[in-house]
């Protein structure tokens, strides 16, 4: 168990899984885009420790950069997507890779793709850590997915509560309270 502020969480997804899945997930992007050159664009602040250990599983010819927005506000979506900060690479005629920490709604990554899209890429493909598709109501669901999870509320390995919570090695899901009789 772990305590954030006021909310108590419990393990939900080992370390050692998310390692395994990690490894999984990069043998597919470099089977999918071998012999071409790739453009990976991470999104903060979630997605540093999942875009740091993918890239490192990565054999492309590549490039990583980070871009940031924001549509989370404690526990739940805002559903406002802020603008996109930070991109300075030019991706007209590139395959780009989206690397997000977990797609739930699907609000933040259709809004990226389409200010990505009007950069003129080759692609645009995501590739995510977590997905919940009971949550999900986007255009389309991610092509790369670690692990599909229920509609739960999770920290840990970059995701936070309220800004903390990111440096866990694992993720935890929000417990259920039992209430007392």
């Amino acid at each position: 168990m772990v305590q954030i502020l006021d909310k108590t969480f419990e393990p939900f997804i080992l370390a050692g899984e998310i390692s395994q899945e990690i490894k999984s997930l990069g043998k597919e992007i470099n089977q999918r885009f071998e012999g071409h050159r790739v453009l990976f664009i991470a999104v903060l602040n979630g997605s540093f420790m999942f875009a740091a250990d993918l890239y490192r599983e990565i054999t492309l010819n590549s490039e990583i950069s980070f871009v940031k927005l924001a549509s989370y506000e404690g526990t739940s979506s805002s559903g406002n997507v802020k603008e996109m900060i930070g991109l300075n690479e030019d991706i007209k005629g590139r395959n780009v890779v989206v690397i997000e920490d977990i797609v739930d709604s699907g609000l933040t990554i259709d809004t990226l793709k389409d200010q990505l899209a009007k950069l003129g890429p080759k692609s645009i493909e995501v590739c995510t850590l977590l997905f919940k598709p009971d949550a999900f109501k986007g255009k389309k669901a991610p092509e790369y997915v670690g692990f599909s999870i229920s509609n739960q509320f999770v920290v840990g390995y970059g995701l936070d509560y309220d800004g903390l919570g990111r440096n866990l090695d694992a993720i935890y899901q929000l417990k259920e309270s039992k209430e007392e009789a």
